[in-house]
């Protein structure tokens, strides 16, 4: 198998050496040039054919977000932004993610965080190679309110991982103000969860927030996974379904897991949910979603053509835990269908 050949962007030199080290580090990942800024970088795809970019979001001459839509525009290619772990920093990522950036990670906060971080990034790195990279034409503008849309009591789970930003938006900017109750857990770091429910609630007709325990699942409520230290569940309280924020060691490798929320809800709700898993690298969610499935549960997965990633959703397919595939510009009204009393 032949190595992937990376291409580090970054104003700081020393963080150049210290990406490029840690990558090296992998026997299956060859760091084939260093750019310092976008005008070098470009001229070095050109030269270096690189497989994926690393690219910083603050730099001279042309910010990373400009940059990263020049290349998504003239030569898609895959992408891992790194970024500081400010509220800033969130924001741009979450840009970066919006125009066609496979990944984001965070650069570490102190030398003593590095190994660790650095140690992710390969991950993320290897999986941006073997993802699908195309062109962002979407336009995530609020939908109107379907017309007579009257949900059927059903509440929505939804679990996504690398490539989850686009399509979430995607799905979400097309549900009606009165959609079914529904919960989203999607692996980020914890500082960007807030900043992306702030902008799924921006291109939604319902309420989007981030998660928080004792928040009533109500048509129109559409709660975000915080990120960081806690699992988000669903649990049945007084006869009303509520979220819970739940500590815990990761599960299936994650903190949220979609493991973790899936299996919550087939335990709350049985048969009267939809479970829905979108693409992601690993194997989170599928032994949730199957639970799901047993206790009577709609389930649906995003098909491999549209996902960046096809591992989450391969892996529950496998499983059998995935009773219809499709193609994410389909998934929106798939899953107001299912929900609907009108279906």
């Amino acid at each position: 198998m032949s190595k992937v050949r990376v291409l580090v962007v970054d104003d700081s030199a020393t963080m150049r050496g210290l990406i490029t080290a840690a990558l090296r580090r992998d026997p299956e990942i060859e760091v084939v040039g260093t750019a310092g800024d976008p005008l070098e970088a470009r001229e070095a795809i050109k030269a270096l054919n690189p497989d994926v970019i690393t690219l910083d979001i603050e730099m001279p001459n042309m910010n990373g977000l400009d940059f990263l839509e020049k290349i998504m525009r003239l030569r898609p290619m895959p992408v891992v932004m790194v970024s500081t772990l400010t509220l800033a920093g969130a924001e741009a990522t979450l840009q970066a993610l919006e125009l066609g950036a496979v990944d984001c990670i965070a650069k570490p906060a102190n030398l003593a965080s590095s190994s660790e971080v650095f140690a992710e990034m390969t991950l993320r790195v290897k999986s941006a190679a073997r993802s699908s990279v195309r062109p962002r034409t979407t336009n995530h503008a609020p939908a109107p309110r379907r017309a007579g849309y009257r949900a059927n009591g059903s509440l929505v789970a939804i679990g996504s991982s690398t490539g989850g930003v686009e399509a979430l938006l995607q799905i979400i900017s097309r549900f009606p103000e009165n959609c079914p109750p529904t919960v989203l857990t999607q692996h980020m770091p914890a500082t960007f969860t807030k900043s992306f429910a702030a902008r799924l609630d921006r291109a939604c007709g319902a309420t989007v927030e981030e998660a928080y325990d004792g928040a009533p699942l109500d048509p129109g409520r559409i709660y975000l996974a915080p990120g960081g230290s806690t699992h988000l569940e669903v649990v049945r309280s007084g006869g009303h379904l509520r979220c819970r924020l739940r500590e815990g060691d990761p599960v299936s490798g994650h903190r949220p897991s979609v493991d973790v929320l899936f299996k919550s809800v087939a335990d709350a709700t049985g048969a009267a949910s939809l479970g829905v898993i979108l693409t992601g690298m690993g194997r989170d969610g599928a032994q949730g979603l199957l639970a799901m499935r047993k206790a009577g549960a709609k389930t649906l997965g995003q098909d491999e053509a549209t996902c960046v990633v096809y591992g989450m959703p391969r892996a529950a397919f496998e499983l059998g835990a995935v009773e219809r595939q499709l193609p994410l510009p389909a998934l929106g009204e798939a899953i107001l269908d299912q929900c609907s009393n009108l279906h």
